[in-house]
C-alpha cells in the first residue's frame, strides 16, 4: 500500500466490520465491555499493547486482524486460546480507535508514547496532541478550535513546567529537597492540565454513553467529565512518579564513594533511572482506570436514564 493509501486510512477508512455482522459493536469496544479486567490483568494488557512494535504494524494485517475479529466465532470470546485471535485482538486493541474506528496514526498509537516522551518530557506539544487524539471522538472540533484550543494547552503547560526554574532563579532556594520537589509538584500540575485543557470540551459537551451492546444512549456531562478527570489523574502519577524516583536515587547517589570518584556518572544515572521509571510507570498509568469505564444509571443525566432498563452505563475514558 502506498503511503497516500495508508494517510487515506489513517484519516478516513473505518476499520469496522458493519458489513460483516447485523448488530455492529466496535471489536475494541466489545472488548473491553466483556474483559472486566483487575488492575494486574489491564497492566498485563497494556504491557502488550505498548510494544515498541505496534507502531509499524502495516494497514493490510490491522484489516486482516479485524475482519477475523469480526467473522471468526472464537473471536467473540476475547479470553478464546487461539493464538491467531489474541494477536489480532492486540493489533486492533492498539492501532484502531475505539470510537470511530478510525486507524490511530502511527505516531500517536499507545505504543509510541514512551519512545516519544521519555528523551522529551518536556515536550508538551506532543503530549497535547496525543492526549486529545486519543481522547473521546463522540464528536468532532472543527479545525480552528481545536487549532486555538492545542496551542493554548501547549502555551500553558509550557509555562508551568519552566515555573520552577525562575523561582529558583529569584529567590536561590537552599534547601536541595525543595528544589527538587519544586519541579515535581508543577510537573504533575502541568500533566494533569494538559489533559484538561486538551480534552476540555468533553466535560462541556459531554460523551456517548452506552449498553452493553454498544448501542448509543446519548451524550452524558457526568461521564465526560469523569473520563477527564481519571485520565488527567493517571497522567499526574505518571509523570510525577517519573520525576520523583529520579531524583530521590540522585540524592542518595550523590553520597556513594562512586559519584565522588565518578563525578560524570550522575547523568548517566539520572537519565537511565528516568527511562526506565516511564517506562514501567506507563502501562501502571494507562491501566489505573478501565478503558471503558462504568456509572450507574441513576448517576447519569435525567434525559438518559429512560433510555436503557440496565443498571451500568459504559462510556471510553481514552487514553
Amino acid at each position: 500500500m502506498s503511503l497516500e493509501q495508508e494517510e487515506e486510512t489513517q484519516h478516513g477508512l473505518l476499520l469496522g466490520c458493519s458489513d460483516a455482522v447485523p448488530a455492529f459493536i466496535e471489536p475494541n469496544v466489545r472488548f473491553w465491555i466483556t474483559v472486566r479486567q483487575s488492575f494486574i490483568r489491564r497492566f498485563l494488557q497494556w504491557t502488550e499493547l505498548l510494544d515498541p512494535t505496534n507502531v509499524f504494524i502495516s494497514v493490510e494485517s490491522i484489516e486482516n486482524s479485524r475482519q477475523l475479529l469480526c467473522t471468526n466465532e472464537d473471536a467473540s470470546n476475547p479470553a478464546s486460546g487461539d493464538q491467531r485471535i489474541q494477536e489480532a485482538w492486540k493489533r486492533s486493541l492498539a492501532t484502531v480507535h475505539p470510537d470511530s474506528s478510525n486507524l490511530i496514526p502511527k505516531l500517536f498509537r499507545p505504543a509510541a508514547f514512551l519512545p516519544f516522551m521519555a528523551p522529551t518530557v518536556f515536550l508538551y506539544t506532543y503530549m497535547t496532541v496525543f492526549n486529545s487524539i486519543n481522547g473521546n471522538r463522540s464528536y468532532t472540533c472543527k479545525p480552528l478550535e481545536r487549532s486555538l484550543l492545542m496551542a493554548g494547552t501547549v502555551a500553558s503547560s509550557t509555562f508551568l513546567g519552566v515555573v520552577p526554574h525562575f523561582i529558583q532563579m529569584k529567590y536561590g532556594l537552599a534547601n536541595p529537597w525543595i528544589k527538587r520537589l519544586l519541579p515535581v509538584v508543577f510537573l504533575v500540575q502541568a500533566s494533569g492540565m494538559n489533559v484538561y485543557m486538551s480534552r476540555n470540551i468533553e466535560s462541556i459537551k459531554g460523551i456517548a454513553v452506552m449498553d452493553k451492546e454498544g448501542n448509543i444512549l446519548g451524550h452524558s456531562i457526568i461521564a465526560g467529565t469523569k473520563a477527564v478527570r481519571e485520565t488527567a489523574a493517571s497522567r499526574a502519577v505518571l509523570f510525577g512518579t517519573s520525576a520523583l524516583i529520579p531524583e530521590i536515587f540522585t540524592y542518595f547517589f550523590k553520597r556513594t564513594q562512586f559519584f565522588l570518584r565518578n563525578p560524570g556518572s550522575l547523568w548517566i544515572l539520572k537519565l537511565s533511572c528516568t527511562f526506565l521509571t516511564m517506562a514501567l510507570m506507563v502501562p501502571v498509568s494507562f491501566s489505573i482506570f478501565p478503558q471503558i469505564g462504568q456509572i450507574q444509571c441513576r448517576s447519569h443525566e435525567e434525559k438518559i436514564q429512560p433510555s436503557t432498563e440496565e443498571t451500568e452505563i459504559f462510556y471510553h475514558r481514552g487514553v
